[in-house]
């Protein structure tokens, strides 16, 4: 049996204790109007039993019966004084707002009708309604304060899902552009070495460069991803994220890129992030002008002016035959997002030559 249905049978007992037993003990009324008003305020008493789950109806049928036990009391034994103070109680707690302030009007027409009936003093009348009518609106209030805190509480954990999810999805979303980008440049230049080994296979000393750059891809490759593992099991890795940029560049120089990069003004005091997002805007494009522009000049300038970072890629047409490398299309909408999530702005399209720019705005924070 569950803590309601305990409480609920004790209600029952104790109105059974306090109006069956003492009425047997002074004498069961003999009179139909007697057994009338007992069994009145039996019911008035036992509506009590649904005072959590139904204290509207409580309120009204138990105060019916009340006054129809007061109105027919040709007995003249009243047990049940208390049930007045518990009805008003019952009576506060049913109502919130508003509508509290009207129950509260009708309480007070119902004690006037209830002293006119039963004639006793108004000093009576308050000392069984208003205490109890006091005390439900505090219960009622305290009541409504903790569903109030229970409903923010359910918000707040909605809240910190969503807000969880979101960083999950972000997380990966970050760690896909980085793979996207650490073995999508080495991947290409290992492809475009292989394609052009394949016609060297006559002579040695160029095919043997041609590997050794694939190998030197391939190793590179394999130190970013261990650097990317690092970096998101929280290893602090040395190392300038600017001072990259050359190596790439030197990469991509061995791999056959006509390449050709310059650094202006302070490079040690570029914060960490954006450091790291200008090596990505480099590297990336540097892989595109490998895929869709072999042969072509590619200029990289890397431009530090108060609190900013000037990034900017181009490389001119193509002026050889492209490899058939094709691209996921995420690499510069990926950058886009990074570069705007740290403040700053991409921009990406052909030039008037035929060739193609990114360049991007980074703050230095």
């Amino acid at each position: 049996m569950g803590v309601r249905k305990l409480e609920q049978a004790g209600i029952a007992i104790l109105i059974l204790t306090m109006v069956a037993l003492p009425t047997a003990i002074h004498g069961w009324p003999t009179s139909a109007a007697g057994n009338v008003s007992t069994a009145a305020l039996l019911a008035s008493g036992l509506t009590l039993v649904w005072w959590r789950s139904h204290p509207r109806l409580v309120a009204v049928l138990g105060g019916a019966f009340w006054l129809l036990f007061v109105s027919r009391d040709a007995y003249g034994y009243l047990p049940g004084t208390p049930f007045m103070v518990l009805l008003a109680t019952v009576t506060a707690l049913g109502w919130s707002g508003r509508a509290a302030w009207l129950v509260a009007l009708c309480l007070g027409v119902y004690l006037f009708v209830f002293w006119g009936l039963r004639g006793t003093t108004w000093v009576a009348v308050v000392m069984l309604s208003i205490p109890g009518f006091f005390a439900g609106t505090v219960l009622r209030l305290c009541r409504e304060a903790a569903d109030g805190l229970a409903v923010h509480g359910r918000e707040l954990e909605e809240e910190r899902e969503l807000f969880a999810d979101l960083a999950l999805r972000h997380e990966r979303t970050r760690i896909a552009s980085e793979l996207h980008d650490i073995v999508g440049h080495a991947i290409s230049v290992m492809v475009v070495q292989a394609a052009a080994g394949q016609q060297l296979v006559d002579n040695p000393a160029r095919a043997r460069q041609t590997f050794t750059a694939i190998a030197e891809s391939a190793r590179q490759g394999k130190e970013d991803l261990q650097r990317l593992i690092e970096l998101l099991g929280g290893t602090e890795v040395a190392g300038s994220e600017l001072s990259l940029i050359e190596e790439v560049v030197a990469r991509a120089t061995r791999g056959g890129l006509d390449v050709s990069c310059r650094f202006e003004g302070e490079r040690d005091s570029v914060a960490a992030p954006t450091a790291h997002i200008a090596f990505r805007i480099v590297q990336e494009s540097l892989t595109n002008a490998l895929r869709y522009a072999p042969g072509a000049a590619v200029w990289v300038l890397v431009s530090r002016s108060g609190r900013g970072l000037t990034v900017s890629v181009e490389n001119d047409r193509s002026v050889q035959e492209r490899p058939g490398l094709s691209g996921t299309g995420r690499g510069l909408v990926g950058l886009r997002e990074r570069v705007q999530e740290l403040g700053g702005h991409l921009l990406s399209g052909p030039t008037s030559r035929g060739g193609w720019l990114v360049e991007a705005t980074l703050p230095n924070l």
